[in-house]
C-alpha cells in the first residue's frame, strides 16, 4: 500500500453509459491505495447526465472531487484544469487518466510505486510488452505507432508510445507544465508533454487500453503536425525547449 499522497485527474464528458461500471472498478482500486484523491473535470463538452452523476459521487465518497469547468475550450483545458485543483491539495505525485475504463484503474499501483522510487515521469505504453490496445480499431492503432515514430524521428525522443493518455508526475514536475503555454489543443498534448519533460528521470511501463477510441477530427490532426513541426523547427535550429 501507498504511503505516499497522490492524486488522480480525470476528463468527464458524457461518461454516463459507462459511470457506474467505471467508478466500481476505481474505487476498488482506491480502496487497496490509500491517501488518493480524485479530480473529475467536466465542461460544457459534456451533455448527458455526467455532471449530475460526479456531484453525488462527490457527496457520497470524499476521495472523490467534481470539477466543474465551463469555460474550458478543449479537452487540454480539462487536463490542466484538474492538474491544478490537484495542486492546491498536498499531492505528492499526480496521475492523469481517461475515463470509461480506457485505462485500467488496477495499473495506479504501478505508477505510484516508481513515482515513490527514484521516477519523477511515469509513462503507460501500449506498446511495450504487456501492453496492448485491445479493441481499439486498427486506423486508431496504425495513428498512434505512426504518431510515436514521426515524434521520435523529429524531436529526438525514444519512448515507445508518444500518445497515450495514462501517465503520472511528482507535483514539481506538474508545476512546470501547468505553468506552460502549451500549444496542444487536442491529441498531441501527450506527446508535447513528454517531449518538454524528456530530461527528466522516466519510465514506460505496460498499459491495456481496451476501449475503441472515437475518431480523430481534422482539426486536432491539423494542431497536432503545427505542434510538431514547431517543436520539430525549433530543434534544427538549435532553439531546442525544454522544461
Amino acid at each position: 500500500m501507498s504511503l505516499h499522497s497522490w492524486a488522480l485527474v480525470i476528463p468527464m464528458a458524457n461518461e454516463e453509459a459507462d459511470f457506474t461500471p467505471f467508478v466500481n472498478t476505481l474505487q476498488k482500486a482506491l480502496n487497496e491505495l490509500p491517501n488518493g484523491k480524485v479530480y473529475l473535470v467536466v465542461d460544457n463538452v459534456s451533455k448527458d447526465n455526467t455532471l449530475m452523476l460526479c456531484k453525488e459521487l462527490s457527496k457520497s465518497d470524499s476521495r472523490f472531487n467534481c470539477i466543474w469547468a465551463p469555460e474550458n475550450k478543449n479537452v487540454v483545458d480539462a487536463y490542466i484544469r484538474g492538474y491544478k485543483e490537484a495542486l492546491l491539495s498536498d499531492s505528492e505525485f499526480i496521475i492523469e487518466m481517461d475515463a470509461g475504463l480506457s485505462h485500467d484503474p488496477a495499473s495506479l499501483k504501478d505508477f505510484i510505486k516508481l513515482l515513490s522510487e527514484k521516477y519523477l515521469c511515469v509513462y503507460g505504453s501500449r506498446f511495450i510488452a504487456g501492453g496492448s490496445m485491445g479493441d481499439s480499431p486498427a486506423n486508431r492503432r496504425s495513428l498512434s505507432k505512426t504518431g510515436t515514430v514521426l515524434a521520435n524521428i523529429l524531436l529526438g525522443t525514444k519512448l515507445h508510445d508518444m500518445t497515450s493518455g495514462y501517465q503520472g508526475f511528482h507535483r514539481s514536475i506538474v508545476t512546470l507544465f501547468t505553468n506552460y503555454p502549451l500549444r496542444s489543443k487536442a491529441h498531441f498534448y501527450q506527446t508535447e508533454i513528454r517531449y518538454l519533460l524528456r530530461n527528466y528521470k522516466s519510465i514506460e511501463i505496460p498499459i491495456s487500453y481496451k476501449a475503441p477510441s472515437p475518431s480523430v477530427s481534422k482539426k486536432a490532426i491539423i494542431n497536432s503536425v503545427e505542434a510538431l513541426l514547431y517543436y520539430f523547427w525549433r530543434r534544427i535550429t538549435l532553439r531546442p525547449i525544454s522544461l
